[in-house]
């Protein structure tokens, strides 16, 4: 995202945009990679709502939160690249926030890698992982990234949320 101090995050974070909702995809390549036509579209107060439930020293994956709200709506996936961009505006709207902050630095991209979009990038969200007791580590020469170490033994169960 660009400009992130000129935008109102917590505006668009409570933006439903015609959300939720269920889209029947009739891309081979698509049905193939995800495992269906029905296509689930949460809104970003939902991410924001499920980022809130995961405990200190626990982390979740973008992909765990995506399975889940498949499953909980009857969808064969949710769409991998709004979900992407919803967990970034609920980080960012957390930031924006004086009170009710949302845990954001406990979200994990694929594999439990470090977004670097988050507020702080890479190292803000490296030094609160660490606080909470999670070792990072390095991957890669040239194209470097980071990652919580052993991340699927902190992993956060979902419950249901309203």
């Amino acid at each position: 995202m660009a400009n992130e101090n000129k935008k109102d995050f917590n505006a668009m974070l409570h933006n439903n945009k015609d959300m939720p909702k269920i889209q029947i995809i009739s891309d081979k390549t698509s049905i193939e990679k995800y495992g269906g036509e029905k296509m689930f579209f949460a809104p970003p107060i939902v991410y924001d709502e499920i980022m809130k439930t995961v405990p200190y020293g626990k982390v979740i994956t973008v992909g765990i939160i995506r399975d889940y709200l498949a499953k909980m709506n009857h969808a064969d996936f949710t769409d991998p690249i709004t979900a992407g961009i919803f967990v970034s505006i609920a980080a960012w709207a957390s930031y924006q926030r004086s009170e009710n902050k949302t845990p954001y630095w406990r979200t994990l991209k694929a594999n439990g890698e470090l977004n670097a979009k988050y507020p702080g990038g890479i190292e803000a969200q490296k030094e609160k992982l660490e606080s909470e007791g999670h070792t990072i580590i390095q991957k890669g020469r040239k194209n470097i990234r980071y990652y919580v170490k052993d991340y699927q033994n902190s992993l956060s169960k979902l419950t249901t949320v309203n």
